[in-house]
């Protein structure tokens, strides 16, 4: 879907200028963007795999979910509403718990221009994986993984074409906020 998006700058304010998402990523534009990160109390974490259909990095696993701000929405509205179109799952913007916000400025071989900031949460899933609805456009598949899986997917990243190469260091600082708050 090609939604409008506002335009930030470099800093993160708001220029007051909104584009469709197909013009953000063709002229480069800065913008935000929501990645909510489930995890249970048991020390899984569940993660989505990139639709087929996605112009990048297809089939590769990542972030739970993921989505851009739409125009004129808040950070939490997208994130709660992302969650909702991605997985199926209805959440409340005091589930989330923000961890940061991590710039990702990229150039594919595609065209796509994407200079985005990563407005991170992470957030207990109570829900059985079997009752999330991946949204077929956007999920290929969801699976949990335990931290040390996660933990072992991080150090052969590049090598297990499981994650999206670039992201290790975010993986981690992921990781290290999840493990703050899950003593397995």
């Amino acid at each position: 879907m090609d939604e409008y998006i506002d335009i930030i700058n470099l800093q993160g304010k708001p220029t007051g200028e909104s584009v469709l998402k197909s013009v953000i990523h063709q002229k480069g534009y800065y913008h935000n963007t929501v990645h909510v990160w489930f995890y249970t109390s048991c020390g899984d974490i569940l993660l989505s795999q990139r639709s087929a259909k996605k112009d990048v990095c297809p089939l590769l696993w990542d972030v739970s979910v993921a989505g851009h701000v739409d125009t004129g929405e808040t950070i939490k509205q997208a994130a709660v509403r992302e969650t909702k179109e991605e997985i199926g799952l209805k959440i409340s913007k005091k589930d989330l718990n923000k961890i940061g916000v991590f710039e990702c400025f990229q150039t594919y071989k595609n065209g796509i221009i994407d200079n985005e900031f990563h407005h991170t949460f992470i957030s207990e899933l109570k829900t059985p994986l079997s009752q999330l609805t991946p949204q077929v456009e956007e999920v290929e598949a969801l699976k949990l993984v335990s931290i040390i899986e996660f933990k072992q997917l991080i150090k052969n990243i590049g090598i297990n074409n499981h994650f999206v190469a670039s992201n290790k260091s975010y993986y981690e600082i992921v990781l290290r906020n999840i493990l703050s708050i899950v003593k397995f």
